[in-house]
Formats: C-alpha cells, structure tokens, sequence
C-alpha cells in the first residue's frame, strides 16, 4: 500500500514545478514516508523542489517536544530528506498568538497556489487532522477543542501523560480547496468508522464523510479497515 501510494503522489505531483504537499503525521502513513525517503535516496522520486505545510499540531508544542506532530515528521521524513526549512510552513503550538500561526499557514497555502495534494488519516470518530465531530464544513486554519477519544488516542505519541485539550490544524474547508487528497485507512479497528464515513450519513458529526464529494479524494485502505463496507 505504501509503494502504490508513493507512486501514486508521484503521478499527480510530477509535472508541477513547485507541489505543495500536506503530510499527516502519526502511525498510518508512517511506511509510505518510509518508501518517500528511500526512493529519493535511491534517486526514484525527486522532491527538492517540492514544499510543504503541516496539517496540525498540538496546543503547546512544536518540533522540539517530543510526540508533536512536527518532531514525528521532522524524524520520519523532512530530516532524513534534508528539506530545507523555508519549504516547510508549520503550525507552532507554543506560538504566543495561535490566531496569527492560522493566518501565516492560510497565507503560505495562498501563496504557493493550494495544496496540491493532502495525506489524511481519519480518527475513531471520524476526525481529519484535528477537525472534531461538529466542524464547519467550510472552516479554516483554526485552534481546536479536543474531543475526550482524540485526547486518549493522541497519548501513544508520549513515554509520559501529558495534557492534550486543544491544538491548531487546517480546516476542512482548507482541505476541501485541495486538488487532492489521499485517505489513508489502515486496521480492523478503523473499520467501523471507515464505513461511516463512506457509506452513513454524510454529516459533520463524521467530520471525514464531509469529504466524499471531492472529486480528488481517493481511499487507500487494507483488508482489514475495509471489512465493513458493503
């Protein structure tokens, strides 16, 4: 699944001169940004000239706090890549102004012409990126409440507990705007909220269902995640 996926991103980013690419952080995509960073060093899959922008972050932390979402990726992906800084716009969840971290990322985005593609995960209860049960369908960069399942989950990226209320992410009309989206859908335990998604109600107590009518969404899933639909 991750091969498929890197050559997929390959075949939608190649022929843009400067894609901007929105990875998620955690476990799902994990081995697609494995097979990302061993492509490029066998020189298969050029990405020095493409940009970035993070998806979310926790309220609090950045790339220096072990179990953000930027230290995650920064150690999968952008350091063994060596990306330059300047191709990468993130949120900072010590920033003393989060309201001004949503309008700088929202500004990059515009700058850089849209996201080109987007790589999403979706959460027990239908989360994309931080967007809880009851997001604005048309929503942008904002600072999140985080539902009692999500600050449960978000505990195995940390050797200790720590205190997860709120963090910044794109909105889900941020993301809508982008020309793709890839949703990756790994595990049994993903299979009950995978079918509502797709096959339930579309509604924003399922924050993922409000992307099935995107015309670029495409789902990559496992036998398992795939169990459930019918």
């Amino acid at each position: 699944m991750a091969a498929q996926v890197a050559d997929r991103l390959d075949t939608c980013l190649r022929s843009i001169p400067e894609p901007l690419l929105c990875p998620a952080s955690g476990d799902t995509p994990a081995a697609l940004y494995a097979e990302m960073v061993r492509r490029a060093k066998e020189h298969t899959l050029d990405m020095s000239h493409w940009y970035f922008v993070g998806l979310d972050e926790w309220e609090g932390m950045n790339g220096g706090d072990e179990g953000s979402c930027r230290y995650h990726l920064d150690k999968g992906f952008f350091h063994p890549l060596d990306i330059a800084g300047e191709r990468i716009c993130f949120f900072d969840g010590r920033a003393a102004d989060p309201e001004k971290e949503c309008t700088d990322v929202e500004r990059f985005i515009a700058k850089r012409g849209g996201i080109d593609a987007a790589i999403l995960g979706i959460g027990p209860n239908g989360h994309i990126a931080m967007n809880e049960p009851g997001a604005d369908p048309a929503g942008r960069s904002h600072v999140a409440r985080l539902h009692p399942a999500t600050q449960a989950t978000g505990q195995k990226y940390f050797t200790r507990p720590v205190s997860l209320q709120r963090g910044i992410t794109l909105g889900m009309g941020t993301l809508r705007d982008a020309r793709h989206l890839l949703l990756l859908v790994t595990g049994a335990h993903k299979a009950a909220i995978l079918l509502e998604a797709l096959q339930g109600p579309v509604t924003s107590d399922v924050p993922a269902s409000l992307l099935r009518d995107h015309p670029g969404l495409e789902v990559w899933v496992d036998a398992a995640a795939a169990s459930m639909l019918k």
